[in-house]
């Protein structure tokens, strides 16, 4: 259902004298400095451009190998058949061809990040003129199955919240954001994530590189995951046990090595390898439950790494990225930057050791593994790791989550500099927004307006505690409800909000926008939504909650809906909430007037233009005086 619709001027023009420097010199001045779009168009530019040259490097590196390895090729016949030339002539062609395999690995690698860092500006365009047709994520999985008020105002799926905010590549990241959304932060937490947001949305140069650091993480790997792995029992321990693997690894290899020279008999070499084996039997339970507890992606661990290398390089003046760098060197806060406690180097001897355990399945390795004890080594190796880093390894992850979450909250200020920051008010229960609009509308149909709540409303100058909206079909009473909805989640994650201004103060939030029967639950569209009030009701009884209620019990006769909706909205007012409620019935307009200056009357209109229903979206005060449908109906020939 269109809503409202903000009209922010003529479209942004795209000039070629808007080029800010590509350095991170450039970026400290925020989005101030040209427009989003002109500044992602340019920097998609130069990606391109490098992207076209490293292109033509690639093909004539191909080549080059090419007709390198022929010319090799052919070398072969006089040097190793007919020996008319010198072998020594072979170590030209393979040199050069080394040397050339080198150089286009890295020219690969590189045409690969810079074609990502084209994406990440692609997106960004797209997201600015408002196409979310594919989005990164629509955080479909996350919709709980019962929560307050997720599903009613499209947090997750498709054509959500959750997809248009969304940059996170790391599941800690979107499961970071995603829990924001679903859990309003409280005011200390909220003003912490409007600071980080504001110092991380102008470092395009960060937020593309460690967007294409995270884009190499697995989606599968866990912080809690990983977190019970390093906090789990040590099941070997001490240094005896290393050193006699060790001891054993060296006579065997000698025994072997004697065995092939000649000195030593093959019964006797089997009654070494034997009485080894002996030996290391004790622990051998316990090394296979240690090295099958490391079956988790090397390469995923040497990219986190790398995030959180870049992540330990960068200096910030916001005091909650600079905590989350001090959680990313050990883990609880403490400002410890010893060069053994960094998590990049500390997660990339783990990814050694994992691979090394992983190169034990190799045909031509485990032999050589079994003489040596490999296993045995790799296996203490890991707990010593587990020892020193087990107890904070979870945290690296989440501070890698805190991070790209914060990431999506920056880049939604910047793509939208008109959008501001909510001012959390603790001393009272309102909501006060001006020119409120919805997110996902496209900005050419979107419609502004005021809403103005305050819990106990009715004193002097005070805004009513309830809004009472009529008007109707399809002219905007269950958009506005979303929008205020959605303005309320944006500022309780700490992101900015689609409006010229937002006071709010801590609430909880319960709507009943969609409330549907089930079959295999036996349960009507009616009994849902009277469950889905008693939820809401029960967050107002326990605290100040903002309700948003569209079309209220319209699954009963009048008669029982009338005495129905009264008392559930003076039990909600009794209780300290305040909120939206949207009708079709203009008799329970009445229960506006029977609260007197604690609730207001408005509504929508429409009117006809050519035969046709045109709507303005704009809130209007008072009760609407007429409806549309039979106009509708007549319209479809009914």
């Amino acid at each position: 259902m269109p809503l409202n619709s903000l009209r922010f001027g003529r479209k942004p023009h795209i000039s070629r004298h808007l080029r800010p420097p590509e350095s991170n010199a450039g970026e400290q001045a925020g989005p101030g400095v040209g427009l989003p779009a002109a500044e992602y168009l340019h920097r998609l530019r130069l990606r391109e451009a490098e992207v076209d040259r490293l292109d033509r490097l690639d093909l004539r590196l191909g080549n080059s190998r090419l007709v390198v390895f022929v010319l090799g090729t052919i070398l072969l016949w006089p040097t190793l058949v007919s020996q008319t030339v010198s072998a020594a002539w072979l170590v030209a062609p393979i040199g050069v061809l080394g040397v050339l395999i080198a150089a286009h690995g890295r020219v690969v690698r590189e045409l690969n990040r810079r074609r990502l860092g084209s994406g990440f500006y692609r997106r960004g365009l797209a997201r600015i003129s408002g196409d979310w047709s594919h989005p990164h994520d629509d955080g479909g999985r996350f919709l709980p199955a019962d929560h307050p008020y997720a599903e009613d105002l499209d947090l997750f799926g498709r054509g959500s919240l959750y997809g248009m905010l969304c940059t996170a590549h790391s599941l800690p990241g979107r499961e970071t954001l995603a829990d924001w959304l679903l859990r309003p932060a409280a005011a200390s937490d909220i003003a912490a994530r409007h600071d980080a947001a504001r110092e991380l949305r102008g470092r395009l140069n960060l937020q593309e590189e460690l967007s294409l650091l995270a884009a190499e993480l697995s989606p599968e790997l866990r912080a809690d995951e990983l977190e019970a792995w390093g906090t789990e029992p040590r099941r070997l321990a001490g240094a005896a046990w290393p050193l006699l693997a060790l001891i054993l690894g060296v006579v065997n290899l000698a025994a072997v090595l004697a065995w092939i020279f000649g000195p030593l008999g093959g019964k006797v070499l089997l009654a070494i390898l034997g009485t080894s084996a002996a030996l290391a039997l004790p622990v051998r339970s316990r090394v296979s439950q240690v090295l099958a507890g490391i079956a988790m992606p090397a390469g995923e661990l040497r990219f986190l790494s790398r995030f959180l290398a870049r992540l330990e390089s960068e200096s910030f003046a916001d005091a909650r990225l600079r905590e989350l760098q001090r959680c990313a060197f050990d883990g609880n806060g403490a400002a410890r930057k010893r060069a053994g406690e960094r998590p990049s180097r500390g997660l990339v001897e783990l990814a050694k050791l994992i691979e090394w355990n992983d190169s034990r399945s190799n045909l031509f390795f485990r032999p050589l593994s079994a003489l040596l004890h490999g296993g045995t080594q790799i296996a203490f190796a890991v707990e010593r790791w587990r020892g020193r880093h087990g107890t904070v390894v979870g945290n690296w992850l989440r501070a890698v989550g805190e991070v790209e979450a914060l990431l999506a909250l920056a880049t939604l200020s910047f793509e939208n500099p008109d959008y501001v920051f909510p001012e959390i008010v603790t001393d009272r229960s309102i909501f006060e927004g001006a020119a409120l609009v919805h997110p996902l509308l496209p900005r050419e149909s979107r419609v502004a307006n005021d809403v103005s709540l305050e819990a106990g409303g009715g004193a002097a100058g005070a805004s009513p505690a309830l809004l009472l909206i009529s008007g109707s079909n399809m002219s905007g009473k269950s958009t506005l409800l979303r929008t205020v909805g959605v303005a309320a989640v944006l500022a309780f994650a700490g992101a900015p909000v689609p409006a010229r201004r937002l006071r709010i103060s801590p609430l909880a939030i319960g709507a009943s926008l969609r409330a549907r029967d089930s079959l295999l639950e036996g349960v009507s569209g009616f009994y849902a939504e009277l469950r889905q009030l008693r939820r809401i009701r029960d967050l107002a009884a326990a605290g100040p909650t903002l309700f948003l209620l569209d079309e209220i019990l319209h699954g009963t006769n009048s008669h029982d809906r009338h005495i129905g909706a009264a008392r559930v909205i003076h039990g909600l007012l009794g209780a300290g909430a305040l909120g939206l409620v949207t009708t079709h019935d203009l008799a329970l307009a009445a229960v506006a007037e029977e609260l007197g200056a604690r609730a207001a009357n408005v509504h929508f209109e429409d009117h006809l233009e050519a035969g046709r229903m045109a709507f303005d979206y704009k809130l209007r005060p008072g009760v609407v005086t007429r409806g549309n449908a039979l106009a509708l109906m007549k319209s479809l020939g009914l």
